[in-house]
């Protein structure tokens, strides 16, 4: 044979095993994939995030009495980063002072006007009682003349006599109603004078209390622990610039590490499985190696609207039935809860599953053939269903449909 003949038998034989190569990759490709049907353990969860809170926190709340003012806000001005641990008598945070110092201000020009007013009618009333004393003096100083003149006059006529005794009556009765005039005037004074004292007497206890208010704007640990950052009624973290009010008086919180759960919400398909008392596994975004058992402590009967959307959701909360260092108030929860489990069932992929005319089916595998049975399901999860009747572990099924296999008589479970 010659060498040319060779050479064109070898490189028959090498195009031959390539597009046979080909034809069987293709083929692989394009054959529908199949799983087995297995024995083992169903269970059904509800997988739902969440985030990570102490079932037991102490407040650290801003200054009380600042409502009293007219303060209604105070904006936080600083704040000590979140994760900060402290003890009692540490610095937390310390609030805007610019509106209590305006009142201070205020108050003190109060206490100058009331301090002057007062020293006015101390001056006002000293003068008036000193003109009705002397008003009284003089009247007794005429008496007294009177007086004289008449025992002088007791060899005077009759008339006379009787004109100094006249005026001795009238100037004693001028005397008992100036002298009824001047308590009246005194009484007067008195009051007078406590009412202005009492104003700048309040006023300097406002000025006292206002200095309080403005140290106690200085936020301290009244105990040991971890700072949190608490929400507003928007849902947002209170930080620097936020501010704190009569009705939202916390800046921050010391939560109790050893108490924790993990807070979540659920749509309205998932929480008719939810029960108080079903485990829970709980994972942490931000430690993959952490999961912690838990237990559904509350489930919402109401449920309220999700923060920028339509749908409503239910509150869920899952107690941590362990603790570990790690976990932090605030952080992602990835919450596992258990809503049903069976042991030792039969189960395909929801894949494998197949409807005509209200018949569930399943294609099998045996050897070449393949037949289109009927199967009965039970309870199924997001990946997978019991099988009831219709297969046998180990079976070959498929998970999308076979081609030509449409058309084919589905075999009937027996009765």
């Amino acid at each position: 044979m010659s060498k040319k003949n060779i050479i064109l038998i070898i490189t028959s034989i090498v195009v031959i095993i390539t597009a046979y190569l080909l034809w069987s990759k293709k083929t692989d490709n394009n054959s529908p994939v199949t799983t087995t049907v297995i024995k083992g353990d169903f269970k059904d969860e509800v997988i739902i995030s969440g985030e990570a809170q102490s079932t037991s926190s102490k407040k650290i709340n801003g200054p009380r009495g600042s409502r009293q003012f007219d303060i209604y806000q105070l904006k936080i001005q600083d704040l000590v980063e979140e994760g900060t641990i402290v003890k009692p008598g540490d610095y937390i945070g310390k609030l805007d002072a610019s509106e209590v110092n305006t009142k201070i201000n205020d108050a003190f020009l109060s206490l100058e006007s009331a301090q002057s007013r007062y020293t006015q009618q101390k001056l006002d009333t000293t003068l008036i009682l000193k003109q009705e004393r002397n008003i009284i003096k003089d009247l007794l100083f005429v008496i007294e003349h009177d007086r004289l003149e008449l025992k002088r006059s007791i060899y005077e006529a009759p008339s006379i006599i009787r004109q100094l005794e006249i005026n001795i009556r009238k100037n004693e009765r001028d005397l008992k109603e100036r002298r009824e005039d001047y308590n009246i005037k005194k009484r007067k004074a008195t009051a007078s004078m406590v009412e202005v004292g009492t104003e700048v007497s309040k006023i300097r206890k406002r000025i006292e209390a206002l200095n309080d208010l403005e140290e106690s704007l200085t936020i301290y640990s009244t105990d040991s622990g971890m700072v949190t950052y608490v929400k507003d009624h928007s849902g947002n973290k209170k930080n620097i610039g936020s501010t704190v009010s009569p009705w939202e008086p916390a800046l921050a919180s010391l939560p109790d590490l050893n108490k924790m759960e993990s807070k979540t919400y659920s749509n309205e398909v998932d929480i008719r499985k939810i029960k108080v008392g079903l485990p829970v596994t709980v994972g942490f975004d931000a430690f993959p190696d952490i999961e912690l058992d838990g237990t559904v402590t509350n489930v919402a009967n109401i449920g309220e609207s999700k923060k920028g959307s339509d749908i409503r959701v239910f509150q869920v909360l899952i107690k941590l039935n362990q603790t570990n260092n790690s976990i932090r108030p605030g952080m992602t929860t990835s919450n596992k809860i258990l809503t049903h489990s069976e042991s030792n069932v039969l189960m395909i992929p929801l894949e494998a599953v197949f409807i005509q005319d209200d018949i569930k089916y399943a294609f099998i595998k045996k050897g070449y053939s393949i037949k289109k049975k009927q199967i009965e399901l039970g309870l199924a999860n997001n990946d997978v269903v019991i099988v009831n009747k219709g297969l046998e572990e180990g079976d070959e099924v498929y998970l999308s449909k076979p081609e030509d296999q449409e058309e084919k008589q589905i075999i009937l479970l027996e009765n």
